[in-house]
């Protein structure tokens, strides 16, 4: 069960603080030092002033270099609640949702509107008919995210997940509000328009939370900022099921909706010594049918089994390489799920990663031999340099997929989905109290 909620939203006075379009910015972790510096530099009240302390001291040894290194997050959760005195940001009166909407042109090329609202969601473990990961996650970003909440006090980014609703009851109700002239828009560097429509008409809401109140949430991206707030939220206690800290800002969107999209992570391997070289290629070929392919045809394209990628290493020859025996990777992922192990990239992991190369669960979370790249040119054009060893190029995990991976109780390796377009941080920000 679903328990959704309006909300009093914090928001920026544009009247005080400029434009929006100088004060929002992509999700924390996919902004690089560049690009924090080039976001401040459109306004001092840019979200990532908040949202992305600078934290240069490594994890803490001594007890002064622990102040030093919690001193970024100390700072944003003064800034924040300067912004909050001086109304460059200012809580409306009334809960309301928020009717979100993304004009975005994706990676294919193709032109999609993508609907969904921001609301309150009661925070809960993950859980059949609750809410559901889809993906595993890594322990450092959820430390980094738990300081910031703790400085902050508050959700400044919202999570975006999923519902089922073939009948579009939702959106329909909030539908007509989103007829109106939008109260913010905005389009981000990638060319995407985003509105919102303030949506606090007590009828709606009641609506469009009866027809919430069976629905199960799958977290398509913001995993470690939900383990972030459940863990706040055990941290504070008080549980009465009313208090703000018990709830998170989410952007849910149906599983139905006709511009929702996903796209491909590719996976970028290190350069290897070469007996690690020598025991890809040869579990390559021992495992996968391969296929001389041109440049152009080197991302596969969208199917189903058996697992399919493009790959290049090295030698530069693009390959389509398709999996030879749904037994072998059945074998290697015993104890799984029929619908994990037809995912491509649980059998790339399974039989590449883990088998060949021997990474370890820490290996791939911390990055040590793999990289991830959502654009195959830069990802081939890695290769071509020498500073990865190999590339795979994958397919887009459908979202048929990802839901019964999801209904099986398991999570996908991290980075199975790439959904696009990201949400913007700093249209709205939800106090904890």
């Amino acid at each position: 069960m679903a328990d959704v909620k309006p909300l009093r939203a914090l928001r920026y006075d544009t009247t005080l603080a400029g434009p929006l379009s100088q004060l929002t910015a992509p999700p924390y972790d996919v902004i690089t030092a560049e690009d924090r510096i080039e976001l401040l530099g459109r306004s001092e009240y840019n979200v990532v002033a908040i949202d992305l302390p600078v934290v240069q001291v490594p994890p803490a040894g001594s007890e002064a270099e622990r102040r030093d290194e919690l001193r970024p997050y100390e700072e944003a959760g003064a800034r924040f609640e300067d912004w909050q005195k001086t109304g460059i940001l200012k809580r409306d009166r009334v809960p309301a949702f928020w009717a979100h909407s993304q004009e975005y042109t994706g990676p294919d090329g193709v032109a999609r509107t993508r609907r969904g609202f921001f609301c309150r969601v009661h925070l809960e473990d993950y859980g059949a008919g609750r809410i559901r990961p889809h993906e595993r996650t890594h322990p450092g970003p959820k430390e980094d995210r738990l300081r910031l909440m703790r400085a902050t006090r508050a959700d400044l980014s919202p999570i975006f997940a999923l519902y089922s609703d073939p009948s579009h009851s939702v959106w329909d109700a909030i539908a007509p509000a989103a007829e109106e002239t939008p109260s913010a828009e905005v389009t981000d560097r990638e060319g995407t328009v985003h509105r919102l429509w303030q949506v606090s008409d007590p009828e709606t809401i009641a609506i469009v939370q009866r027809a919430m109140r069976d629905a199960e949430l799958l977290i398509a991206d913001g995993h470690h900022r939900y383990e972030t707030a459940n863990a706040y939220a055990k941290e504070i206690g008080e549980i009465d099921g009313h208090s703000e800290h018990e709830y998170v800002l989410m952007c849910l969107v149906a599983l139905d909706d006709p511009g929702l999209s996903v796209f491909p992570t590719h996976r970028l391997i290190a350069p290897l010594q070469q007996d690690a070289r020598d025991a890809l290629r040869e579990a390559i070929a021992n495992s996968f049918e391969i296929e001389d392919v041109s440049l152009e045809q080197l991302p596969p394209p969208p199917g189903g089994a058996p697992a399919q990628f493009g790959y290049i290493d090295s030698r530069l020859q693009p390959l389509r390489l398709t999996l030879r025996s749904q037994a072998s990777a059945d074998a290697a992922l015993r104890g799984h799920s029929e619908a994990y192990r037809r995912l491509d990239t649980g059998v790339l992991e399974a039989l590449l990663l883990r088998g060949a190369l021997q990474m370890s669960d820490e290996d791939i979370e911390e990055l040590r031999l793999l990289r991830y790249s959502s654009n195959a040119d830069e990802a081939i054009s890695l290769v071509r340099s020498g500073e990865v060893e190999a590339a795979f190029l994958m397919r887009p995990t459908p979202i048929s997929q990802v839901r019964d991976v999801a209904a099986s109780g398991e999570s996908m390796p991290p980075k199975s989905t790439f959904f696009y377009p990201k949400l913007l941080t700093g249209l709205l920000f939800n106090p904890l109290g």
